[in-house]
């Protein structure tokens, strides 16, 4: 446990929750306290945000970061607290709440590297003792781990990395000592049950997990573990069964949704898999290997987690999780071109460009989504003559008739015209199509256009007239005619 769910990690005034919404304060306070008390950060969320539409507090937006951490949008609530060390305010406070964003991110080594600006603190060792686990530095982890305190906070850090390093035992020792010393603090039973399913007591654990499902039954992580439990007890229908009472909340909420939904496939023996049966199955074998203790902080446990990613569309968290390994595999073709592809689906196309071009592996090189990936960046990054030398260099075929579509689309919405009409006009010779001869007519009078604003050279004139030429419309005899009035009323010479 690095923070607290039920209290921030900021320095804010006793004051603020009072304070909150001050043209309607008994009523709005009042409302942000009660979803603050019942944890339901998507709805305080909302009236922060209703709030902010009559104006902006400093308050406000701390609770607003709160909030956004501890429902999981560490994007968002980093963003705040980077926009607060901009304007210098708080700054100790938002290094240390920054660095833990970073750090839920999966963002090790940038979180190592502002924790270091941070003032000392007991969140401050507990943030440097996981950073050590991650980042596999067992010399710095046991200099943190001599600095653990015997509170709470420091004690759930310990017993939470001996559960990472697959210690369970050592950590039910610690939960069991600390609910006799904190025995409100139910929440420790969920990890006392978690620890015993992952050493097959799964009776044990649901023992266990009866405690603070008694008093939270709607726990969607307390009421999932008894799902898993119940299918590894029982069978696949008995586990959904469990499920049933929390699926519609935690769709509504959002948070543990997703697991949820993995968990009713697995139950359900892949019925209801979004994707092809071996691609989903793949998905499934990439997330549990990523997600295993034994693997999840390994480079491999990383590539897998990225894979499951990539199969399943989500782009950000593909690159998230290969971010954080680039330093031990940049020089690897088959890393770069997932990480490229991954670079060029979120549109960091300067990147992608650049880490394609690292790629040596002729293979890779050769195969069309490296092509089409890194002719799309070439467009984007301006520079789409290297990518019709791409498109030159291809055999011909469908592959190369795609590019050359992709080309040409791609041309025409950057408004690189020139290259849009060369490859329109190469398409309409492969295959005549109104379409095709529309995006050429338009991509013709965007460069006539580019010319006469002096932004393209007289010169290429000839070249439009000769593509004109070669079309059979009507539109482009007359198309060619106004170009060559315009020419002659400039006293340009065109052929």
């Amino acid at each position: 446990m690095i923070l607290s769910r039920a209290k921030p990690a900021i320095s804010v005034n006793n004051e603020s929750s009072k304070d909150f919404g001050r043209g309607n304060l008994s009523k709005n306070s009042s409302q942000f306290d009660f979803y603050l008390q019942k944890r339901d950060y998507a709805g305080a969320i909302t009236l922060l945000e209703y709030k902010q539409c009559t104006g902006r507090n400093d308050s406000e937006e701390q609770w607003m970061a709160f909030c956004a951490f501890h429902r999981g949008d560490y994007k968002k609530a980093l963003n705040i607290y980077q926009d607060h060390m901009k304007n210098d305010y708080d700054i100790e406070h938002s290094l240390l709440n920054t660095a833990c964003c970073y750090f839920y991110l999966g963002m090790y080594d940038d979180s190592k590297e502002i924790l270091k600006k941070a003032p000392s603190s007991g969140l401050k060792i507990r943030l440097n003792f996981h950073l050590s686990h991650k980042l596999r530095d067992e010399a710095t982890l046991m200099e943190y781990h001599q600095q653990l305190q015997d509170v709470l906070e420091d004690q759930l850090s310990l017993a939470a990395i001996h559960y990472l390093r697959a210690h369970y035992q050592e950590a039910i020792d610690i939960y069991k000592r600390l609910l006799l010393q904190n025995r409100e603090n139910i929440a420790l039973n969920v990890y006392v049950a978690l620890c015993y399913y992952k050493l097959d007591y799964y009776d044990v654990s649901q023992e266990v997990l009866g405690m603070y499902l008694n008093q939270y039954p709607d726990s969607v992580i307390a009421t999932n573990l008894k799902a898993c439990n119940t299918f590894r007890l029982y069978n696949g229908t008995s586990a959904e069964n469990e499920l049933r009472t929390i699926i519609d909340q935690s769709a509504n909420v959002g948070f543990g949704y997703d697991l949820l939904k993995h968990n009713l496939v697995v139950f359900r023996d892949g019925e209801g898999a979004m994707q092809p049966e071996h691609v989903k199955v793949a998905e499934e074998c990439f997330h549990l290997v990523g997600s295993s203790t034994s693997e999840c902080d390994t480079i491999h446990g990383r590539q897998c987690m990225a894979a499951a990613f990539f199969l399943a569309g989500q782009f950000e968290e593909v690159l998230v999780y290969l971010t954080s390994i680039k330093s031990y595999l940049h020089s690897d073709d088959t890393f770069n071109f997932n990480f490229a592809q991954a670079k060029t689906a979120c549109n960091q196309f300067k990147e992608a460009e650049e880490t394609f071009l690292l790629i040596q592996d002729s293979h890779i090189k050769n195969d069309y989504v490296y092509i089409s990936n890194l002719a799309r960046c070439f467009i984007m990054n301006q520079k789409p003559r290297q990518a019709w030398e791409l498109y030159q260099r291809t055999e011909s075929g469908p592959e190369s008739f795609n590019l050359l579509l992709l080309i040409a689309n791609d041309c025409y919405r950057m408004g690189e015209f020139w290259y849009a009409a060369k490859a329109f006009d190469s398409l309409d010779k492969l295959e005549p199509n109104p379409e095709f001869w529309e995006g050429k007519r338009g991509a013709i009078v965007g460069v006539f256009q580019g010319v006469v604003a002096q932004k393209f050279p007289v010169d290429i004139l000839g070249d439009i007239l000769q593509l004109l030429r070669s079309s059979t419309s009507n539109q482009a005899d007359q198309i060619a005619n106004v170009i060559r009035k315009w020419s002659k009323e400039k006293r340009l010479s065109i052929n």
